[in-house]
This record gives C-alpha cells, structure tokens and sequence, in this order.
C-alpha cells in the first residue's frame, strides 16, 4: 500500500499532510492570538515548536491550529517547492500514459 501524501517540514522533525494545509500566518496580531487561544480551548490546538518561540500559525482543512517555530514565509517557501514537485509528476504520469497509448495503437493497427 502506498501513500501519495506529502508532508511539509514544520520544523524540528515535525510534518504535516501537505494537501490538508488551508493558510500559514504570522502569529503577532490579535486575531491570530484569540484564534490560537480558542483552539487551545477547543482542543484543536498543536505545538510543534519544541518550546521555542511561535514564528508562524498554520491552519488546516480539519480546523485544527499548528504552531510552528519556523517562520512562515519558509514554511510557504517549501509547500510552494512541494506543491510544484507534485504537479511536475503529475504531468510526467499523464505524458507516459499518453505514449502508452500510443504505442498501443500503433501495434493494434500493425497486427491488423
């Protein structure tokens, strides 16, 4: 079985599912503060900081709150990289799959 999940580095050994990534924010102004202390009081706060300082938020599909000690334009930099990785891949599947097709059809009417 595999998994074609990608996990972006948040720091210090700490991953999350790529895919599941809805925003990466800054975690100075006072909305971000009251959106990390409601999380905590929900239960849907992660600290992936290893008691470093917050540099950065990141909030998923599933509602949940991560904080996370690398800043946030890195964080951003690296689901960019990663994001970019997949869809290369993506289009060299659908370019082999477009030979395959070819190359089947050529030998279908050669044996005709």
């Amino acid at each position: 079985m595999s998994c074609k999940c990608r996990l972006l580095n948040i720091g210090f050994g700490n991953s999350v599912v790529a895919e599941r990534v809805v925003a990466i924010v800054n975690p100075n102004s006072a909305p971000m503060k009251r959106l990390r202390e409601e999380a905590k009081e929900t239960k849907r706060l992660i600290d992936a900081t290893q008691g470093r300082r917050t540099r950065s938020i990141i909030i998923t599909d599933s509602n949940h709150v991560i904080l996370s000690a690398i800043q946030a334009e890195t964080i951003a930099q690296r689901l960019t990289s990663d994001l970019l990785k997949m869809h290369e891949e993506r289009a060299e599947g659908h370019n082999a799959s477009e030979e395959e097709e070819k190359t089947s059809s050529r030998r279908k009417r050669k044996s005709s």
